[in-house]
C-alpha cells in the first residue's frame, strides 16, 4: 500500500493542507504518523478524500459527512453507510427537485411580466387593456382582476 505525505495527498486531491489538517481534527480522515511525527496517507485515505469532496459538491455538511463516516465503527461491512447514503441522496434529490419547482415558478413569473411589459406602452403605469380579456394568464393578472381592466 502507498503512502502519501500531507504535501502529495494535497495535490492529488486539489484540497490545501489547511483542509487536510481540518478534515483530520473532524474525524473525517484518520492520520497515521512515522515515529517522527511526519503524517501520512494511503490509498484509502485518498478514496475518502474524493468521496468527501463528491458529498460536499452534492451539498452534504461536514457533519452528515463526519456521520456516515463514523458508521464505519458500527458496521464493518458497509451496509449502514450504503443505507444511510441511499437515504440522504433521496432527501437532497427531493429538496432538490422542490427548489427547482419554486425556481420554474419564478422564471415563469419573470417570462409573464416581461410579456406584459413589452405588451404595454407604458408597461408599469399602464395595463395592457383590451388585450387583458384573452390572456392566457389572465387569473394571476392583477390588472385583469382589478377596475383598471374593466375601463
Amino acid at each position: 500500500m502507498k503512502r502519501y505525505r500531507i504535501g502529495e495527498i494535497a495535490r492529488l486531491s486539489g484540497l490545501t493542507l489547511r483542509t487536510i489538517r481540518y478534515y483530520g481534527e473532524l474525524g473525517l480522515l484518520p492520520e497515521a504518523r512515522t515515529g517522527g511525527g511526519q503524517r501520512y496517507y494511503s490509498d484509502q485515505d485518498l478514496v475518502y478524500l474524493k468521496r468527501i469532496i463528491e458529498l460536499k459538491g452534492l451539498g452534504f455538511s461536514l457533519e452528515e459527512i463526519a456521520r456516515i463516516i463514523r458508521l464505519k465503527d458500527e458496521d464493518h461491512s458497509g451496509n449502514k453507510r450504503r443505507t444511510e447514503l441511499l437515504t440522504q441522496y433521496r432527501s437532497k434529490l427531493s429538496q432538490d427537485l422542490e427548489r427547482m419547482n419554486v425556481l420554474q415558478g419564478h422564471i415563469d413569473e419573470l417570462k409573464w411580466h416581461i410579456d406584459q411589459l413589452e405588451s404595454a406602452e407604458d408597461g408599469f403605469t399602464e395595463c395592457p387593456g383590451a388585450a387583458c380579456a384573452g390572456c392566457e394568464h389572465k387569473t394571476r393578472c392583477v390588472f385583469f382582476s382589478s377596475d383598471l381592466s374593466r375601463s
